[in-house]
């Protein structure tokens, strides 16, 4: 995984949504994972049945 730096407010934002002992790593790439998963939602929303 690619390094990224953070300013302080992302990481105070990161630290109010994540688990005791999660890491920063762990809570992004969650958040990623929701964030693709509701565009496939949307992308196939529409579709028929």
């Amino acid at each position: 995984m690619s390094e990224t730096e953070l300013s302080e407010e992302t990481l105070e934002r990161l630290d109010a949504i994540r688990v005791e002992g999660q890491s920063y790593d762990d809570v992004v790439s969650e958040l990623i994972d929701i964030y693709h998963a509701e565009e496939l939602t949307l992308q196939h929303g529409g579709d028929a049945l």
